[in-house]
């Protein structure tokens, strides 16, 4: 019997909620309706910084994200005409504001306080997926490639690249066993650069307009290649922990300021590069196409040059098969969720490096209609 269930994500990128309505059948997962809803500037301010906020503060924003996340889904119901009644669960992934399956003490942490969730919606909440996996001796992540072998399991050998702010790739195909990890840096180093180079007034290199504008410096793209994540073999995950602007400063040094045209397009490229690079690094087997989601797709200057990194494996938006390409994480999660709450494992262990499969997330239940 079909469920409808809900999946609710926020990225390393911090610029909003992203929501899916779907419809859940066996294998069969169908986007009804999605939506991203932006953060308020102070909220995406807050969360850019939030390695450095203080306890009060992180308590404060837990709360404040689980409100937001309670907005984004009644938005999404509302503008879907769906009763919150006929929604068996809702799928939260939360905002990581750290992760370190590598630490010593293995942790990781994501905010948006379920129960505000809950209360707010009337709907049973499941979130602190990835925690499981961590106590279950794996990385926390990723947890997409769940959904990756649900939806496309089935077919030809084929990679699931989502470019967030990480990017995280999937290779499925009909008799495979899954493979999955982080190749490194997706949308986040861009995005920084973006702010950078237009002195504060965009957040993103819109369609890569600006990367086309700049020099690619390929004793750059070496120097980052040498990075010690990139030598790591799966299963392994990043974040901006590793991805971030003292990264930048230590590469560039003074041509941040100096030409931050040239270090935008060298970035553009670099992240293209380390996903076609990783592809072959680790991917033992041929890949018959690269399937993309996430923001990065509509970087037509990142786009175009992972499709001749990779050619002659062809490059396709994920749209092609029917899913918006920001709709597909929450719907992952949703999809996480549904199976949580139906008692069933919902990862794959192959991939997260856990010693046994789990049920990932803590539910949280409904308040009383």
């Amino acid at each position: 019997m079909a469920k409808l269930a809900l999946g609710l994500m926020s990225g390393t990128s911090c610029d909003g909620i992203s929501a899916a309505l779907v419809r859940i059948q066996g294998r069969s997962v169908r986007v009804l309706a999605h939506r991203t809803t932006a953060y308020p500037a102070r909220i995406a301010r807050l969360l850019a910084r939030s390695a450095s906020l203080k306890t009060p503060e992180l308590s404060a924003l837990n709360v404040t994200l689980g409100e937001r996340f309670a907005h984004a889904a009644r938005v999404l119901l509302r503008a879907a005409r769906c009763s919150s009644a006929r929604i068996t669960v809702i799928g939260s992934h939360g905002h990581t504001v750290y992760h370190g399956p590598r630490d010593p003490v293995p942790s990781t942490l994501q905010l948006g306080e379920p129960s505000v969730i809950a209360h707010r919606t009337g709907i049973p909440v499941v979130a602190d997926f990835r925690p499981h996996d961590l106590a279950a001796g794996g990385e926390g992540a990723p947890l997409v490639p769940y959904f990756d072998e649900a939806v496309f399991g089935g077919g030809p050998v084929r990679a699931l690249q989502n470019i967030g702010g990480i990017a995280n790739v999937t290779v499925v195909g009909r008799g495979l066993r899954p493979i999955a990890f982080d190749p490194g840096p997706g949308n986040c180093l861009i995005d920084l650069l973006a702010r950078r180079a237009s002195r504060g007034a965009l957040s993103y290199d819109r369609h890569g307009h600006f990367a086309l504008r700049g020099r690619i410096d390929h004793r750059v793209i070496a120097r980052l290649w040498r990075h010690p994540y990139f030598r790591i073999a799966p299963p392994k995950s990043t974040g901006r922990e590793l991805f971030n602007d003292t990264l930048l400063r230590e590469i560039f040094g003074g041509r941040l300021m100096r030409a931050p045209l040239d270090a935008l397009a060298t970035i553009t490229y670099f992240t293209a590069y380390s996903i076609a690079e990783s592809v072959r690094r680790f991917v033992p087997v041929r890949v018959r196409e690269m399937i993309v989601s996430g923001g990065g797709v509509h970087n037509r200057t990142l786009m175009a040059h992972l499709t001749s990194l990779l050619a002659p494996v062809p490059v396709h938006a994920i749209e092609r098969y029917g899913i918006p390409a920001q709709a597909k994480e929450p719907a992952a999660f949703a999809l996480l969720a549904l199976r949580a709450f139906q008692g069933q494992p919902n990862h794959l262990p192959s991939t997260t490096g856990a010693g046994s499969r789990c049920i990932l997330g803590a539910i949280t239940p409904e308040s009383p209609r």
